[in-house]
């Protein structure tokens, strides 16, 4: 049976994160607490709204209600990266060459390594925000529809329309897709090579987490009583294909999902606190944490492919530890 070592927290947690091999957990306050031989804490914004884990540069990049972007590295150190003076910091994201991204009401920011900033101003409000891996792209999710730009090239954005409200926004591993979370309880898909549509729809709920697998053959989803992962390696991803249905109980709704680094696993949180570890091929499921507090909102695996951080709406933060 795995081992789980607690971290009782007051509050929501926005990120549970390893930078290094530190268990980081941000929390709505703004405090982002690590277990580094004993628990300790550094403050970075003043009220906490959007985190994301940078990989490349290890390091988490938070967004809060003071209008403040920070870099939180392993160190514990946490400094300011950008200010939008008082606006609330809706939503960051990382890129490649040390570029950050982050918005405030219908204005997208890119910060690049060197401080300089471009600003991008939308009819709507910007409402999630997302590198490509090929290149230096960013996507935002909008009102009916996403917006791509090229941040350090001049030139017309790409606009990719489709009725409703966009609330979250991710490219796959190669570059190839676009998917977007929405209000209504759906995701919905572009293939960039033609614009070619994929809806994926059936949810109960609305879909608050999504993971791509290590190749990018599968992206996990929250948002229904199992997790829902869909199958991207054909060259119109989804179309027509069923999704598996992994980990399904029926009394529980699966609120976060994590692929693991390597395998075809998705790690599996539920809205009682419950963890568990899922095979895609054979759907052999591994039972990794019992219910606690709160609904599971953040989780990630480490480097060695043997923890899984986690953080839930109650503060009920921890490490599982799979080898145990």
């Amino acid at each position: 049976m795995p081992t789980v070592a607690p971290l009782d927290l007051e509050g929501h947690c926005i990120a549970a994160v390893f930078l290094g091999d530190v268990p980081h957990f941000a929390m709505a306050d703004g405090a982002v607490h690590r277990l580094d031989h004993g628990h300790k804490t550094v403050q970075a914004n003043d009220g906490l709204l959007a985190a994301f884990h940078d990989a490349a540069n290890d390091r988490l990049i938070t967004g809060g209600e003071d209008g403040k972007v920070f870099a939180v590295k392993a160190s514990g150190e946490a400094t300011e990266l950008a200010s939008a003076a008082k606006k609330w910091i809706t939503s960051v994201a990382a890129g490649p060459q040390g570029a950050i991204a982050y918005a405030t009401g219908k204005t997208a920011f890119v910060r690049f390594a060197d401080s300089k900033t471009r600003e991008f101003v939308h009819p709507r409000s910007v409402e999630g925000l997302a590198f490509s891996p090929k290149g230096m792209r960013f996507g935002v999710a909008r009102y009916n529809g996403a917006t791509l730009h090229f941040p350090a090239a001049e030139g017309k954005p790409v606009e990719l329309e489709w009725a409703g409200a966009h609330t979250g926004i991710t490219f796959s591993p190669d570059g190839a897709f676009l998917v977007t979370t929405m209000q209504e309880n759906a995701l919905h898909g572009w293939k960039l090579a033609d614009g070619k549509h994929m809806r994926m729809t059936g949810y109960p709920g609305k879909v608050k987490s999504l993971s791509w697998s290590v190749k990018g053959k599968w992206l996990a989803s929250s948002g229904a009583p199992a997790a829902i992962v869909w199958p991207f390696s054909g060259k119109d991803g989804p179309m027509g294909k069923a999704p598996l249905e992994l980990g399904t109980r029926g009394n529980a709704m699966v609120t976060a999902v994590t692929c693991h680094p390597s395998q075809d696993v998705v790690a599996i949180g539920y809205d009682d606190g419950m963890v568990m570890a899922v095979r895609f091929a054979d759907a052999k499921e591994v039972l990794l944490r019992r219910p606690g507090k709160g609904a599971i909102t953040s989780m990630m695996w480490d480097k060695e492919e043997r923890r899984v951080a986690f953080g839930s709406a109650a503060g009920d933060c921890g490490v599982i530890d799979i080898t145990a």
